[in-house]
């Protein structure tokens, strides 16, 4: 059986409940194996995703799997949990379906849930793909903000290859603002921490920016 100490604890409450005659148990052992399931249904669903961006191709799998972890987390009151789930989720919405309405909804829960408990890189992901919606809205100013404190963020936890991709899209949105000379001054900098975190897919977003700006 799996090391995992909740997989573990629900097999000592299984013998509790039959040996023991504690039936009681068995809730919490179903506690424990559904946070174990919502662990393992966002880790499923975040290969799919990549692999549906690698495929090009939508796998209905994804949003099955996102679903069930939010699911599993919110009944157990887990909001941190919750929060995650929701984000990939909104991630789902906005990159795969192009559903930015849906995408909306998904991400700002997201990131209030991230908010309350604390959870930094989650409210990044979720203000960096806000941002998205508002640049490709053609709002530039609320989308740069976003990006903005995304990138705070980020840089906060030391999450560089995170800044090094923020500082692609601030690229492109001070490239559509007139500001190239800031452009340029991002594109060195996301350059650079993508060379220093090894983050070669970022890499090649400074190297596109850099040919269509």
């Amino acid at each position: 059986m799996s090391g995992d100490p909740r997989i573990e604890r629900a097999g000592t409450l299984y013998e509790r409940a039959v040996f023991g005659g504690d039936a009681s148990a068995l809730t919490e052992a179903d506690r424990e194996l559904d946070a174990v399931e919502a662990d393992l249904a966002l880790a499923r669903g975040r290969v799919v995703h990549a692999r549906s961006l690698e495929g090009g191709e939508e796998d209905p799998r994804e949003p099955d799997l996102f679903e069930r972890a939010a699911d599993l987390y919110r009944r157990l009151g887990d909001l941190r949990g919750e929060g995650e789930a929701l984000f990939w989720i909104g991630c789902f919405h906005q990159v795969v379906r192009r559903d930015h309405e849906a995408a909306g909804t998904a991400l700002r829960r997201s990131y209030e849930l991230a908010e309350a408990t604390g959870d930094t890189l989650t409210m990044s992901y979720a203000l960096r793909h806000l941002g998205v919606a508002e640049h490709m809205a053609g709002r530039l100013e609320p989308a740069r903000e976003l990006l903005e404190e995304s990138a705070r963020l980020r840089r906060e936890i030391g999450f560089q290859p995170g800044v090094a991709a923020n500082l692609v899209g601030l690229a492109y949105i001070a490239a559509a603002q007139n500001r190239g000379e800031d452009a340029l001054r991002l594109l060195g900098e996301a350059a650079r921490l993508a060379e220093e975190s090894g983050a070669e897919g970022v890499a090649r977003q400074v190297a596109e920016a850099r040919a269509a700006l």
